[in-house]
């Protein structure tokens, strides 16, 4: 355990993975206590092209009692690794063991009776088919979803093709780049040094992204149609996106109120796939991370976030 990158009162702790095809293999935990004594905790886990750094988040659970955990996953972060390919992955279960170990230290070591789990964008789809797959172990009790990517950002006749066409390509050349053009207008949107209010580190959040690989891609295409067969949850599971997706090509300051990244259609089209005990909120103004919204936006998704939570949660 040692004083996280954001200082204290934010701690971290390594969580060492079995090694794979590119060598040795971390995830790390940054934790955060609530005042006082609390058995409820809430673990954030990133999207794709990220990692935690939203410490207003942490503010919002923390203000309500919970105490706060962020998971950096393998190769995204602080776990990414010099010898690693930033984000890559064969399948959406290669973070459950990270997740395991992430529960078993909130729950067993440090003595928490609830545990609800945050995520935003790829790490909803993630988080949502490991909750499924330990549904009879009763490691969660609340799903807490942002934006999850449960579908391709495009029109229904590429989909199709592109999942057949990286299917074999995936097995011969997993780390293949796919050749998308990418305008970076929403990460011009968040960072401070463009036309956004928010710093973190490009380095591991670059304005225009890392490349896309085929490997990830057939390995996201794998997860989204899990999804879309249905989960059946049991647990309650909020579902934010905002009520607009962002169409053009290049920079305007309507990047600002929708979501720059997904087609919020295809959000509330398979949300209610998670479970039976959805609640579906859209955020008029919203970005693509709720949180990362400019205002009013983000207050009223904290606002919703927190009905939530005392209406299900409590």
């Amino acid at each position: 355990m040692q004083t996280d990158i954001l200082g204290e009162p934010y701690t971290q702790r390594v969580i060492e993975l079995p090694d794979d095809d590119q060598g040795k293999v971390v995830a790390t935990l940054v934790s955060r206590k609530a005042p006082g004594s609390s058995t409820r905790a809430v673990l954030y886990v990133h999207g794709f092209n990220d990692y935690f750094f939203q410490t207003h988040l942490a503010d919002f659970f923390i203000a309500r009692g919970y105490d706060f955990y962020a998971l950096d996953l393998r190769k995204y972060g602080r776990s990414l690794l010099t010898h690693q390919t930033p984000n890559f992955t064969r399948s959406m279960a290669e973070y459950f063991p990270e997740l395991d170990e992430a529960a078993r230290v909130i729950r067993e070591e440090e003595g928490h009776d609830q545990l609800v789990v945050a995520a935003h964008s790829t790490g909803g789809l993630i988080t949502a088919l490991w909750a499924e797959a330990r549904a009879d172990r009763n490691i969660v009790d609340g799903l807490w979803l942002n934006s999850p990517f449960l579908d391709i950002n495009a029109p229904w006749f590429m989909r199709r093709p592109a999942v057949s066409a990286v299917g074999s390509l995936a097995q011969r050349a997993p780390y293949r780049v796919i050749p998308l053009k990418m305008p970076g207008l929403y990460g011009r949107s968040l960072h401070r040094d463009h036309d956004g209010e928010w710093d973190y580190r490009v380095d591991w959040k670059p304005v225009i992204g890392f490349p896309v690989r085929v490997a990830w891609l057939k390995a996201i295409r794998t997860g989204q149609r899990r999804v879309h067969r249905g989960l059946d949850l049991k647990v309650p599971v909020l579902v934010g996106c905002s009520t607009a997706s962002y169409r053009l090509r290049e920079w305007s300051e309507q990047a600002h109120e929708a979501d720059a990244v997904l087609n919020v259609d295809h959000i509330v089209r398979w949300a209610p796939a998670l479970g039976r005990r959805l609640t579906l909120v859209r955020v008029p103004g919203g970005k693509h991370d709720l949180t990362l919204s400019r205002r009013p936006a983000r207050d009223q998704f904290f606002e919703e976030s927190d009905r939530w939570l005392t209406t299900h949660l409590h």
